[in-house]
């Protein structure tokens, strides 16, 4: 059985989807409508750059949910591949509203104007160059926990993902973050800076909870046609009502993609299929289980490879 998974920020680069795009009139005409409803064009964007306009987060975000939205329309629509037949939807971070619209809870214009407001309000959390992110490698999430709990004194990091079982992503303001990675080199612990200007996914994100709990409380709900996994609970959604809150809660709670993926797969689900740019998700899931086939979807090629019986 399988299921299929969305990314999130860290996933784009100038030119991804440039093979559909020229090739498919579907892909056209869903970032037209794109450009149209953002009044901008985000189109540009992912196509030529630049990487640093591309990289802001309030461009990001709409960036690759459009990027994966229009890749799951193209499978069914143009290879007539059912997706939705999958076990379970999930996405990291902004890739849960991927999730989520492709299974049919959000329209296509509803979630780009969320992910629009979304970047905006977690860029503008925390003054742009005053905290960050880092990646800590071949360290458990336990040991991790224990450092910040002992040093709480001295700096305050928070776990912002637990990616996967030797990848946790820790954020801060950037005084903190240096005293924590002083600690962690003592300990010869490896990490490295990562190149975004916010620290996401943590109690620093609280202005941008508040501005999306407004928007998102008023947000209409259709119905929801896929099994969810949420990435505050790593567990299904059992309600659509819950959306919204979960969504508010995801801003400054950590991402427990480890803990979503060891679900899917205690659920009997063993392919995961990656709807949109790159293969980060792949990666990490090897890295969880390396027994589960993955399968990243860039390419015309990518989607022959399809085996929905697998």
């Amino acid at each position: 059985m399988f299921s299929v998974v969305f990314p999130g920020q860290g996933s784009q680069s100038v030119g991804m989807s440039n093979e559909f795009y020229n090739k498919f009139d579907l892909f056209k005409k869903i970032y037209k409508e794109a450009d149209d409803i953002l009044g901008y064009s985000i189109s540009k964007l992912i196509l030529e750059g630049p990487a640093k306009e591309l990289n802001l987060t309030q461009h990001t975000q709409p960036a690759i949910f459009l990027v994966s939205y229009s890749i799951f329309r193209l499978i069914k629509e143009e290879f007539n591949i059912d997706l939705s037949k999958a076990k379970f939807f999930t996405g990291h971070s902004l890739g849960e509203y991927s999730a989520l619209c492709c299974a049919g809870l959000y329209s296509f214009e509803t979630t780009l104007k969320l992910l629009k407001s979304r970047g905006l309000a977690m860029q503008n959390a925390v003054p742009d160059g005053e905290g960050g992110m880092i990646a800590i490698l071949g360290s458990d999430i336990n040991t991790i926990e224990q450092i910040l709990d002992e040093n709480k004194k001295k700096f305050q990091c928070y776990i912002a993902n637990d990616n996967s079982n030797f990848q946790i992503i820790i954020s801060g303001l950037n005084g903190d973050l240096e005293k924590c990675v002083s600690v962690l080199n003592t300990l010869k612990i490896k990490n490295m800076r990562l190149p975004v200007s916010a620290p996401f996914h943590c109690k620093l994100m609280n202005t941008a909870t508040e501005t999306m709990k407004k928007i998102l409380l008023n947000t209409e709900l259709n119905d929801l046609k896929n099994k969810i996994i949420s990435n505050v609970t790593a567990s299904e959604i059992e309600n659509k009502d819950l959306v919204p809150d979960l969504l508010i809660s995801q801003i400054n709670s950590k991402v427990r993609w480890r803990e979503s993926i060891e679900y899917i797969i205690n659920k009997n689900s063993t392919y995961f299929i990656e709807i949109g740019p790159g293969k980060v998700l792949s990666n990490l899931i090897k890295r969880i289980n390396k027994t589960v086939k993955t399968l990243s979807i860039n390419f015309e090629e990518d989607i022959k490879q399809i085996n929905l019986n697998d």
